[in-house]
């Protein structure tokens, strides 16, 4: 997919901002039916689908279908659909969203107008709702338009939450400011699972939206508290990436600790952006993580918007 976000850069030189739906719309048919949706178990009717987006978690039984994000492209919604059902589910009850981005949330336009219920933290159905600009660093900013009535949480929170589905008890938290400013983490108490929305990936570095209400301070907070909820043998859902364990957390936050320390050392000396990325902060875990572009960029932006 490199060449449309290259044509897409190429073109914002003398073009507003594209919309979400504008990018998803350099993709083509062909593009779309080679995208593939592959199941893992996790637990006794729960299951976590992993696709071209963020990684949506399913629980089927007897109340019906509950899913934690929906955000794969809404034109791969009817494969998604269709994971679903191999997996014993029909139409999709309720959906949680961990956060407002679209590919973790675009789905509730196609869900919606079937009468799905979506539950989200309070701060992200107001994002939801609103005019959005999205800057993920490594392509042009994006602009995210308003869901209608139809997309939008029906239900919200503000700290905690507790529902009953399926027979498990699910517990909803939210801590603060961390990769947005409304993200939830979904405990599967009974299955000993959480899903933890991208406050956690495992794919990679973090990605911090500082320019809607994100936080690297926040986002340690929240993963530590995490941490102080789970068992050594719980299985832990990212928002991206493969499924992850205790220790995977917990090596996730010491990486946190130590970028964020190099790079407020670095703050209070005086240097730019520029000698940040020059002086590579991130070099000892680069190995591990990968492209350190997005973490150094919106991290050095979390730290200087505090000072």
């Amino acid at each position: 997919m490199k060449h449309w976000v290259l044509a897409l850069g190429a073109s914002l030189a003398t073009t507003a901002l594209p919309s979400a739906a504008q990018v998803t719309a350099q993709l083509t048919t062909e593009q779309f039916g080679k995208m593939e949706i592959k199941t893992q178990k996790v637990g006794d009717g729960l299951y976590v689908l992993f696709g071209n987006g963020g990684n949506i978690g399913v629980s089927v039984g007897a109340d019906g279908v509950l899913i934690v994000d929906d955000g794969q492209f809404p034109q791969l919604m009817p494969k998604t659909l269709e994971a679903i059902r191999a997996v014993g589910g029909h139409r999709v009850d309720l959906a949680i969203d961990t956060h407002f981005h679209v590919d973790h949330a675009d789905g509730n336009l196609v869900l919606g107008p079937t009468g799905t219920w979506f539950i989200a933290q309070a701060n992200t159905r107001e994002m939801l709702a609103k005019d959005r600009v999205v800057n993920v660093v490594v392509r042009p900013p994006t602009e995210y338009k308003p869901y209608p009535a139809s997309a939008l949480p029906v239900v919200t929170f503000t700290d905690r939450m507790q529902m009953h589905f399926n027979g498990d008890t699910l517990d909803l938290l939210h801590v603060g400011p961390a990769h947005t400013t409304g993200d939830a983490v979904v405990f599967f108490r009974d299955h000993n699972v959480v899903h933890t929305g991208d406050v956690f990936n495992n794919a990679g570095y973090p990605y911090i939206d500082t320019d809607n209400g994100g936080d690297l301070d926040g986002t340690i907070a929240f993963c530590e508290a995490i941490l102080r909820e789970i068992k050594p043998d719980t299985v832990v859902i990212p928002g991206h990436g493969p499924v992850g364990t205790y220790n995977d957390l917990k090596d996730h936050i010491a990486m946190l600790k130590g970028v964020r320390a190099k790079l407020a050392a670095l703050v209070k000396s005086g240097a730019t952006l520029e000698q940040v990325i020059a002086a590579k902060p991130t070099a000892e875990w680069d190995a591990r993580y990968g492209d350190n572009t997005r973490i150094v960029n919106r991290g050095y932006a979390s730290l200087t918007r505090k000072r």
